[in-house]
Formats: C-alpha cells, structure tokens, sequence
C-alpha cells in the first residue's frame, strides 16, 4: 500500500529528528545547517524549513525528544516495579545500574548549554524534569521512605544527572552507588551488592 502524504510527511519529520540528534553529538549545537541535515536525512533542503520553521526548531524538537525518551526510562522502572519492598529493591537496583548511552549523553551536554539561550528548549526541559520530579517524588511517599519526598526526589535527580554528566568525561567511570541510592531513599544497606553499572 502506498503511503499517505501525511505518513510521508510523518516519516520525513521522524528522519529529520534522527539526523539532528546525530549532527548535535557528531558535531556540536552550533555545527548543524539545513544541507547537513538534509543530507543526513536523505531529503531535500527546502522540506527541513517546511517541517521545522528553523534549524533551532529542529534542534529543540529533536533534544526534547531524547530527553523524553530518557526520563521515560527511569519513569518506566518506577512504573513496573511491583508494589511493597521487594519493588522499592528492583527500582532502586535499576536506577543504581542506569546509565544513558554514550550519544544521548553528549546530546544531552549540548541542549543544556543551548537551553541557557532559548526559552523553548528551557521550558520543555523544566517541564520534562517536573514530571519526573513529581512522578518520583509521588513515588517515595507512596512507599513511605522518606518524610520528605520531594527534596528528597530532586537530590535523586541531581545525583543521576550528574553521574551522566561525570560519565561524559569519563566513560570508564564505574564506581558503584547502590549504597548510597539506597541511603538517600531510606533503604538498608543491601547484602548482596548489585554489580558496578
């Protein structure tokens, strides 16, 4: 069946999103132009401004993505752990060991320093990180581990964003933080310790 003009055009939209995030991570923020994109895309020039008004749009919806993919992620092990102890066990186990993969890392190094000059980009992120701030912290307090959920969710956050971050310079980097996951939410100390992420 041949597709749609709307399919078509959901596709082209969907490659061009793909080749940003590529062209942010290969090349930086600033290095992204219309026939880079065009061509990494596979498309012609002129429907990169007919789907996005502006390479900065593209740049922005593509950022927003991954940063929506990622903390979907996490979300997502909140979501599946079963409810009582042993759930608290598998989701703190599972954010101990996550890590974003190597080019969502540097993606996520670039929009944060364009964020500081675009207030979409910075809005969308402010939103994406208060649903996460309020899905975590709803969780905590679900789970009674702690009296004061939502600092406690924000501290949480900071940590995993910074062990991206800490990784981004040093990909290598393995030092294992379930003791201290486990501490910030009120855990016991594990007796058999998950492996170093």
């Amino acid at each position: 069946m041949t597709p749609t003009s709307v399919e078509r055009g959901q596709e082209t939209r969907a490659r061009l999103i793909a080749a940003a995030g590529q062209l942010i991570v290969e090349e930086g923020w600033g290095a992204v132009t219309t026939r880079k994109l065009a061509a990494r895309a596979d498309v012609r020039p002129g429907l990169v401004h007919y789907h996005f008004g502006t390479v900065t749009d593209l740049l922005v919806e593509a950022s927003l993505a991954t940063v929506e993919r990622e903390v979907g992620i996490v979300m997502g092990m909140l979501a599946q752990a079963p409810a009582g102890p042993q759930g608290v066990e598998m989701a703190v186990t599972g954010m101990a060991q996550y890590s974003a993969d190597p080019a969502s890392t540097v993606l996520t190094s670039e929009m944060l320093l364009a964020a500081t000059r675009n207030e979409r980009l910075r809005t969308g992120l402010a939103t994406l990180q208060g649903t996460w701030l309020q899905a975590v912290a709803q969780w905590l307090g679900e789970h009674g581990l702690t009296a004061d959920p939502e600092p406690t969710a924000l501290v949480l956050g900071a940590l995993l964003d910074g062990l991206v971050l800490h990784r981004l310079v040093d990909p290598e980097l393995a030092v294992p933080i379930d003791g201290p996951l486990r501490r910030l939410v009120g855990l016991p100390e594990a007796t058999n310790r998950p492996a170093t992420p």
